[in-house]
């Protein structure tokens, strides 16, 4: 019998223990954190009792006995567990190869640097419209291994899929995949944009002439990249008309042949990347086989996801935004554009080795006031200082960046925590940033 190692803890690696067990394989836990609580492990795991946790550096006499070795997102591929693994001659598999491989049905998967979650999101919704048995999974915080079991021809599995995942997808097959959009992000992990832009691109790599690629039109490298693809292709765009695809133009999304699908005011989502994360979801909906009348029913009634863009309350005439998901420039940039009114932002935290130049010159008359937190304060000061950006501070915790913005904002003002950075010097993850956020602008009187 195959024997795998389940490598990282997390809720992925958990899930995938769980779904091995279910399937009659033996199982071996693996963390490499030398203070991990077994004990509290197994009192929040019960159904993973019995299975052998290992602890530090893995025995060689459990390396002989391993066949596959089931890495979790956060784990490198080229990093020192993983790179052991391998000179052991063991198999490297991920968490969406491991449920793709257990799983039945179609998958629509959407992955970019920008937008997943919406996207993810509102493609669910639209889904569920139309077809009885939807499940919504992956980098969104559900694990797609989770969620395989019990699945038959009729499910359709909607996944959020990051970089991290789509490094160790082997045959992993999207009857619909979509890319929003290609800008930098997680180059240590992927050693440069080009590492990056391959990761990224690899989710169309097992498609076929039966499948379609949704893609953004003005993303230069997309655009190349559409070109060399077998699957069915479909554009969408923000900037021009598109005759065949799916664009904006004066406050209304088209579809194929100037069809009008949605007036942006009916959508209660903001912002043109917003818009264009609602083209890519219809253009995958439509792929498929979901009605257009269907389709704009869900659109109308579709709310923004937590932690993009998300407004919390409004204090004293102060609007109160939550952008927690803004974990890169980019991201960070769209927030901005989006705001409607005069902004205090908060921005800072873990260094992904970003640089913050276009977030900077983005700001434009909208943002009264930056209040930086975290790892990154000092890097981003220096670049609002070569572009002239001076009205800047730094704080030690977000609720006293929060309470900085809170005592100088005015009624019609806004307070945007849109970080430009993830969270990992600071806060678990960035819900756990932009929970707290929410609940510090909550105690406001």
């Amino acid at each position: 019998m195959s024997k795998y190692l389940v490598v990282g803890l997390g809720k992925s690696g958990i899930a995938a223990a769980g779904l091995l067990k279910k399937n009659g394989k033996e199982v071996i836990l693996y963390d490499g954190n030398e203070s991990f609580d077994k004990d509290a492990f197994y009192e929040n795991n019960s159904d993973l009792g019995g299975m052998d946790i290992v602890i530090g550096t893995i025995p060689e006499e459990v390396m002989k006995d391993i066949d596959t070795a089931v890495l979790s997102p956060g784990v490198p591929t080229d990093g020192d567990i993983a790179t052991k693994l391998k000179d052991a001659g063991i198999r490297l598999t991920g968490e969406i190869e491991l449920a793709y491989s257990f799983g039945h049905g179609d998958v629509l998967a959407i992955t970019g640097t920008n937008g997943k979650t919406t996207t993810t999101s509102l493609v669910g919704e639209l889904m569920e419209r139309e077809f009885s048995d939807v499940r919504v999974v992956g980098n969104i915080g559900i694990p797609y291994t989770g969620m395989v079991d019990g699945s038959n021809e009729e499910t359709v599995m909607v996944a959020e899929i990051s970089s991290f995942q789509l490094e160790t997808a082997d045959t992993f097959r999207p009857r619909v995949s979509a890319i929003l959009n290609i800008t930098p992000d997680h180059l240590d992990r992927h050693h440069g944009m080009a590492g990056y832009i391959a990761a990224k691109e690899s989710i169309t790599k097992n498609q076929t002439e039966d499948d379609t690629c949704v893609l953004n039109y003005e993303d230069e490298e997309l655009r190349r990249f559409g070109e060399t693809l077998k699957c069915n292709v479909i554009w969408f765009s923000s900037a021009r008309v598109l005759l065949d695809g799916y664009y904006y133009e004066d406050g209304m999304i088209y579809g194929p042949g100037e069809t009008e699908i949605i007036a942006v005011a009916d959508l209660r989502i903001l912002g043109i990347h917003n818009y264009e994360n609602v083209m890519a979801a219809v253009a995958m909906a439509e792929a498929y086989g979901a009605t257009r009348e269907s389709i704009v029913e869900g659109l109308k009634a579709f709310n923004a996801v937590e932690h993009r863009i998300e407004f919390i309350c409004e204090k004293r005439g102060v609007a109160f935004y939550n952008d927690s998901k803004g974990t890169n420039p980019d991201a960070a940039i769209k927030a901005i554009q989006a705001m409607e009114r005069p902004t205090y932002l908060i921005g800072g935290g873990y260094d992904k080795d970003s640089t913050y130049d276009e977030w900077i010159e983005a700001f434009g008359d909208k943002v009264k006031k930056l209040v930086l937190i975290g790892a990154t304060a000092q890097k981003i000061a220096a670049c609002a200082d070569a572009h002239g950006f001076k009205d800047y501070c730094f704080a030690d915790t977000l609720e006293s960046a929060m309470d900085i913005c809170f005592d100088a904002a005015s009624d019609g003002d806004a307070i945007l925590l849109s970080p430009a950075c993830a969270s990992w010097d600071m806060f678990k993850n960035y819900e756990v940033r932009g929970d707290l956020f929410r609940e510090h602008a909550l105690s406001y009187r």
